[in-house]
């Protein structure tokens, strides 16, 4: 880590930590990955006085008693024991309405010894519910400095930066009085442990006779560690569960003489009585549905500005590098591998932040809490659980965020699971391939006046992706040998206004994160792509030049129409024509034949790609939707019956709907997952379940 101060922002979720962070760093952020797991490191520099610091923030926790990936990370650091992070200073959250439950994990940090300053936070909430802080008090019953802030009207930094620089400069006196005695939980074991780290405090040493298994310790100490458990009757669970009595108990004294809290009964809350309309057993469903239609709407009717004006402006670049460049090999690398591939990550940008930004919105107001909660007992009967619904929902927009939303999942196995079936939700990429073959084969007509046939075999293609993510994760449940407990304990914040500021920074680092992160595989994977579909072997691609060149010598009036046909047969003789030829007895029996084969191969960069390929490999421009619909309906095979028939095109449809179609959604599961274990299985497994249903398709409608 860089020189400077560096401080650990912790507490609670929902705390207000993340707002404070935003307030102290603005966009002055930087984004990575704790080392060895997914959970997001957020970095961000600002100065404490003449010290130039740089605040860490660390997962939420609620104890120092971890059980989710993101809550060790927090307690290995608060440890010291992380081998990258060394922290000065503990800038502690506490949400000032809910003041007893962050008292735990505050008392457990102050038995650290370590420099802490406790920022409270929610004070306009605890206002509103009656409960008044006697600060002063807190501060001297806690023997740490206290300071209220307000993270989005900025009041109550000074202050609180006047307390850090106190603190980095004064640290705490490692005599100081501990909030319960630690010593006392187990005597013997402590003295035997601090023979070996005799600066370490009482309560670190029983954290190390605890988790000392999950710490970076050479074998010999380990061992060591293990013998003192050994030869005091070290009892884990009763020195935990002593602890946490002792604490609750020094905390109701501080809450009754420092804190003042009206009588609950006195007036029913307003967040009960919201929830006595969203959490209703019938009436919140339907607001839940409506909710999350809103939410599916609103991310294709907002993206499709900027994502139009993002094409626009590639289209427009393109064709200025085409007019400006010389047609030399180079040129069209440039054009069409590394500026097309730039163009498919940066369009895929307004979604992510989008849904980020409605995403945060949901859970600013504490209304995504409740989503969870009332999606729980069916997600449990597929190995799910209520956390699960947001990542999947989101994947009807575009999997790579989806499946980037399901870190709040605690548990690893559902969290996987999550990851596993989410891309069967048909993203906004699946569209132009849904539309144009419902077009080729389906009627347009209407029953009741206003049932569009086209329309509900759209909808029949999306709710076969649903059923099928839940069918998978039900088999895949009993086969991911993970065999962490499952709780779905879920805080059910109050109800308020969302943070503007807040959101905005959101979406600012999501968007970094997937063009950082998952771009860097897109290029590399389109450029390969390219080389593929550009290039065959070189006397066959050599005669079709000059075959080409002849034409045009003797037609030149058809050179329009003549460089089409060339390039189609040029693509149909590349790499990748020869790959669709190679595969077209494989893809036959599904009613494929090689030019959609050729489409197949293609759109792996990203599912669109069918159209603009099957456009190409027919002679007409990728724009022209009508006149490339004709030439698909128009399409024989050798015996005359027509390419696209009704069998072939539903078939097809399938086949998209479960495949795995995405090199930027396997990108992102191979980082989510810190593993190509997770992408490739996900591969063929989708693959083949697309393979062998589409035959089935296919046998029967034909």
């Amino acid at each position: 880590m860089k020189a400077g101060i560096h401080i650990a922002l912790v507490g609670n979720p929902n705390s207000g930590k993340s707002s404070l962070f935003n307030a102290l760093t603005g966009l002055n952020q930087k984004v990575g990955n704790f080392p060895g797991v997914t959970v997001d490191k957020k970095t961000g520099d600002l100065t404490i006085g003449s010290h130039p610091s740089t605040l860490i923030d660390l997962p939420g926790t609620y104890s120092f008693y971890p059980k989710r990936e993101d809550e060790w990370v927090a307690y290995k650091v608060l440890m010291g024991v992380d081998l990258e992070i060394n922290t000065d200073v503990i800038l502690l959250v506490a949400d000032a309405s809910n003041l007893k439950r962050n008292l735990l994990f505050c008392s457990q940090i102050i038995d650290l010894k370590k420099p802490v300053v406790l920022a409270l936070t929610m004070n306009d909430l605890a206002a509103k519910k009656g409960i008044k802080i006697d600060i002063a008090g807190l501060q001297k019953d806690l023997g740490i400095p206290v300071v209220a802030v307000d993270a989005r009207k900025n009041k109550g930094f000074n202050e609180l930066k006047n307390a850090l620089v106190g603190i980095i400069e004064t640290p705490r006196s490692k005599n100081q009085e501990s909030f319960i005695d630690n010593k006392n939980l187990a005597p013997l074991a402590i003295d035997a442990f601090k023979t070996l780290f005799p600066t370490t405090s009482d309560y670190a040493a029983l954290h190390y006779l605890m988790h000392h298994e999950a710490f970076p310790l050479e074998e010999e100490m380990q061992n060591r560690i293990e013998q003192i458990e050994i030869d005091n009757q070290f009892n884990h669970t009763k020195t935990q569960a002593q602890e946490i009595l002792q604490r609750y108990g020094h905390i109701q004294e501080i809450m009754k003489s420092r804190v003042t809290i009206p009588d609950p009964t006195a007036k029913k809350k307003r967040t009960d009585r919201l929830d006595n309309i969203f959490l209703h057993r019938v009436g919140g469903y339907a607001i839940l549905f409506s909710v999350l239609f809103i939410l599916f709407q609103s991310v294709f009717w907002m993206a499709k500005f900027p994502m139009d004006a993002i094409e626009w402006i590639f289209t427009n670049v393109t064709t200025y590098l085409n007019t400006i460049l010389p047609n030399v090999w180079w040129q069209d690398l440039l054009v069409n591998g590394l500026v097309a591939g730039i163009g498919g990550i940066i369009i895929f940008v307004p979604q992510i932040m989008i849904l980020f930004g409605l995403i945060t919105l949901l859970e600013d107001t504490g209304y995504m809490a409740r989503i969870s909660f009332l999606s729980d007992k069916l997600m449990r009967k597929v190995g799910l659980n209520g956390k699960s619904v947001m990542p999947m929902i989101s994947g009807f927009a575009c999997a790579v965020p989806a499946i980037m939303s399901a870190r709040n999942i605690e548990n690893k196995k559902e969290r996987l699971l999550t990851i596993m079936v989410t891309p069967f939700m048909s993203c906004s990429a699946r569209l132009p391939v849904y539309t144009i073959l419902i077009s080729l084969v389906i009627d347009n007509k209407f029953y009741f006046g206003f049932l569009s046939l086209q329309g509900l075999v759209m909808m029949g293609l999306y709710l076969i992706g649903i059923i099928m993510a839940l069918l998978v994760s039900m088999v895949l449940k009993w086969f991911v040998k993970i065999k962490e407990k499952s709780y779905f304990i879920l805080e059910l914040p109050v109800y308020r206004a969302p943070r503007w500021g807040n959101v905005v920074v959101t979406m600012i680092q999501k968007a970094k994160i997937f063009v950082t992160d998952a771009g860097k595989v897109i290029i590399v994977i389109s450029l390969l792509l390219w080389f593929l579909s550009s290039y065959g072997p070189g006397e066959q691609m050599k005669k079709l030049e000059e075959i080409h060149a002849q034409q045009v010598a003797a037609t030149p009036q058809n050179k329009v129409q003549l460089d089409k046909e060339y390039l189609t047969h040029k693509l149909e003789n590349s790499y990748a024509g020869i790959l669709g030829k190679s595969i077209e007895p494989v893809i036959a029996p599904l009613g494929f034949d090689w030019k959609m084969g050729i489409a197949i191969v293609t759109s792996f960069a990203a599912r669109e790609v069918f159209v603009g390929t099957m456009a190409t490999l027919y002679s007409v421009e990728a724009s022209d939707n009508t006149s490339l619909t004709e030439k698909l309906r128009a399409a024989k095979r050798p015996d005359g019956t027509p390419v696209y028939s009704l069998a072939a095109a539903l078939s097809l449809m399938i086949f998209y709907v479960l495949a795995m179609q995405c090199m930027s959604t396997l990108a992102v599961v191979k980082r989510e997952t810190q593993s190509w274990k997770w992408p490739v299985l996900q591969f063929f497994m989708m693959t083949g379940l697309a393979y062998f249903i589409s035959w089935g398709v296919y046998v029967i409608a034909k």
